[in-house]
């Protein structure tokens, strides 16, 4: 039995080795851009969907046909690109396929953050202040001026539709609600195809708190503990770190317990994440539900030991979880760190379409890597800058934290700039040593972007050596 994968770099990675282990076939698909990355060499089978670049990764007809042509009977969509498309989920359905993820349905109804709210307010889920899709032209900007008279600037403008950042915009005043609305609707459109936006008002520097649920088709729906998700930058995660570090076990224990009860008012199978902010006198608020596996899974994963693309799949073919509640135990801690192929201190602008020309990875005790990278591999300039995932785990916060720094300091990445020396930095800062972050900690920490680039001559050494090592060898020898 084969299972496509209908993505690319480290989460393709990823879904194929649990596919794999499931004793599954995995199908690989790609763009041109992608014809030297690592997921189609570990794939079973893999199928070229065009020249891209992107285009063919959201292309729900030719991800479809790569799935007859295989005989695939399962497509898992990973995170990004077709995994919170309704239109795929259904297309999938009406081609015989099973959709490794939530119900059509469901991702229209929680993708669209409007009628998300509308399902948790009926639920008596609490959440921020907010409107409904504010309406087009002069009608829409009153009705926003009007929300912000009521409950005082700063305001989020928000995209209804779609994630990642994109078509959120902090506005200040009214002369700001007036310029942004148009320009959040155009982006909006380009990137969700639908410029639909509405309002909620900020919480001031909150803790972005989120929960991972699993539910089956057998009515069971449990969840895997907290995950902190507030190191940002321009509304993207940074770092995600699992459990919370709020030191107030009965709020935490609420805060998945009203997860539980959003993932079932909105009928929810699957995996999924419910997503909370926090306010400074520690009242929590609901933010949105995201419909299909998260980035940062693998801090839950490493302090659960649950594999929760294991239980994706096992799910979408109707098995019922093999645990309960009271089976899930949170041991320790863990840290993840997106290592991005960008430079933190040129306003996090990516590198792509340079080569890596060494690539000395870290490991040891309690530590995990996902990415896709290797010594040779030129990154393309057309997606996404992610590398390498870094999560580590410790008994304590402190073990955990040393552990990072040991990682983080003897990982060599040569060729692009990346976020390792940021982390670095953040690693060592007193308060994220002291487990004290909200969604302010970018830019009320600036000295975390203060450090030297690697210009050593040890680093200008190994680049050259490794060019010449590797300018006539296959790059995936070994």
């Amino acid at each position: 039995m084969k299972i496509l994968v209908a993505n690319r770099g480290e989460i393709a990675i990823r879904l194929i080795r649990a596919i794999q282990e499931l004793g599954y076939e995995a199908v690989a698909v790609y763009e041109t851009p992608d014809e030297m990355s690592r997921h189609i060499r570990i794939a079973d089978e893999a199928i070229l969907l065009g020249d891209g670049p992107r285009c063919d990764y959201l292309n729900i007809e030719k991800m479809i046909r790569a799935a007859k042509k295989s005989d695939a009977c399962a497509i898992h969509p990973g995170y990004g690109f077709l995994a919170e498309n309704p239109f795929f989920a259904k297309a999938c359905v009406a081609a015989g396929i099973v959709f490794i993820g939530p119900t059509t349905e469901v991702i229209a109804n929680l993708g669209n953050k409007v009628i998300a709210r509308k399902i948790m307010a009926e639920a008596g889920i609490p959440m921020v202040p907010g409107t409904q899709n504010l309406k087009q032209g002069k009608e829409g900007i009153a009705d926003a001026l009007a929300f912000a008279a009521e409950y005082g600037y700063p305001i989020m403008l928000k995209a209804t539709s779609g994630g990642g950042g994109r078509g959120i915009r902090r506005i200040e005043t009214d002369a700001q609600m007036r310029e942004q609305i148009p320009v959040a609707r155009a982006e909006a459109l380009a990137a969700f195809n639908d410029d639909s936006v509405y309002l909620e008002k900020v919480i001031i520097n909150p803790k972005h708190v989120e929960v991972q649920i699993l539910a089956d088709s057998q009515g069971k729906t449990v969840h895997l503990g907290t995950r902190d998700c507030s190191i940002q930058r321009r509304n993207q995660k940074l770092i995600e770190i699992a459990p919370s570090m709020i030191k107030n076990q009965p709020l935490l224990d609420e805060i998945c317990q009203t997860a539980v009860r959003a993932a079932k008012a909105a009928n929810y199978l699957n995996a999924g994440t419910v997503e909370f902010l926090i306010d400074q006198e520690y009242k929590y608020y609901f933010m949105e539900i995201n419909t299909r596996v998260q980035v940062e899974h693998t801090v839950t994963e490493m302090i659960t030991g649950i594999d929760i693309v294991r239980n994706q799949i096992n799910i979408a073919f109707g098995k019922p979880l093999s645990f309960s509640q009271e089976d899930v135990q949170i041991r320790g801690h863990a840290i993840e760190v997106r290592i991005n192929a960008e430079d933190p201190k040129n306003d996090f602008m990516p590198e792509g379409g340079k080569k890596v020309s060494v690539y000395r990875s870290t490991g040891g005790f309690g530590v995990r890597l996902d990415g896709f990278v290797y010594q040779g591999y030129i990154i393309p300039e057309v997606y996404d800058s992610l590398l390498v995932k870094l999560t580590v785990h410790g008994f304590t916060w402190e073990e955990t934290v040393g552990r990072l720094r040991r990682c983080l300091k003897n990982f060599a990445i040569r060729g692009p700039k990346t976020t390792i020396p940021f982390y670095e930095n953040i690693a060592r800062e007193k308060d994220f040593v002291n487990g004290d972050f909200d969604t302010s900690y970018i830019e009320t920490h600036p000295h975390i972007f203060f450090y030297d680039d690697d210009s050593s001559e040890v680093g200008k050494l190994a680049g050259l050596i490794a060019e010449i090592h590797y300018a006539k060898e296959n790059p995936f020898a070994g």
